[in-house]
């Protein structure tokens, strides 16, 4: 696939150790790659740019949904037919990206190809395995279609699924409800198996309250689609 029609676009908060690496990794595969700086008070900014990094920044932390939103904003005018969106905590192994442009290219139906960790048998946190396994049945419930791993924020995104669609949440539970609002829209999601890593960094979710978001978005999500009819 031509890599000039796609590009990576990383949101990340106080990842300058990781950062850069990440960025002249995926720079080999995939030229482009745009990183949303989320208020950051480490150096990802300077990091992410001296690899060769556009770099769109926050002043202040807003979530990582809000650094997504900036970034497809960002993107939506130019060149690009696909944005594959990765974390910069280095849990998504830069080796997978070539799967995902083989698949956008062979799959044209696909709106969204999202990544599908090994769950069973890993080094998982036991927490993490039961909310991935329970989120992904009941978002794939509510989508009408399986997504075997709804929480992995390793995913390609068609230009013209973004256009379909309009975000309202900030933060981690944007990704589901990208997921959702897609799905309703009659856009395919299909999935692709990746590489499980998981190093000694604390996790950014936070169960409890990220719980309660997910279902303050599905709430406002179902009232906007009930003020519409």
């Amino acid at each position: 696939m031509e890599t000039k029609r796609v590009c990576v676009l990383i949101p990340a908060h106080n990842e300058g150790k990781h950062i850069g690496k990440i960025v002249s990794e995926i720079r080999k595969i995939v030229p482009s790659v745009f990183v949303v700086d989320d208020g950051s008070t480490d150096r990802t900014s300077e990091e992410a740019k001296k690899n060769g990094a556009v770099v769109i920044r926050h002043p202040q932390c807003k979530g990582k949904g809000a650094a997504l939103k900036t970034g497809f904003q960002h993107i939506a005018n130019l060149q690009f037919d696909t944005i594959i969106t990765m974390d910069g905590d280095g849990q998504h192994s830069v080796s997978d990206l070539p799967l995902f442009l083989e698949t956008i290219e062979k799959n044209k139906r696909a709106g969204v190809i999202v990544g599908k960790r090994k769950i069973i048998g890993t080094d998982m946190p036991l927490v993490r395995k039961l909310t991935n396994i329970s989120m992904s049945l009941l978002i794939s419930f509510l989508a009408f279609q399986w997504i075997p791993d709804s929480q992995n924020g390793f995913r390609a995104i068609k230009r013209n699924v973004l256009q379909k669609i309009h975000l309202l949440t900030d933060h981690f539970e944007t990704e589901t409800e990208m997921l959702l609002r897609a799905s309703w829209k009659g856009v395919k999601i299909s999935s692709i198996p990746v590489s499980t890593i998981y190093g000694s960094g604390k996790s950014k979710i936070r169960p409890g309250k990220d719980t309660v978001n997910f279902f303050l978005m599905l709430l406002k999500v179902i009232l906007t689609i009930w003020k519409k009819k």
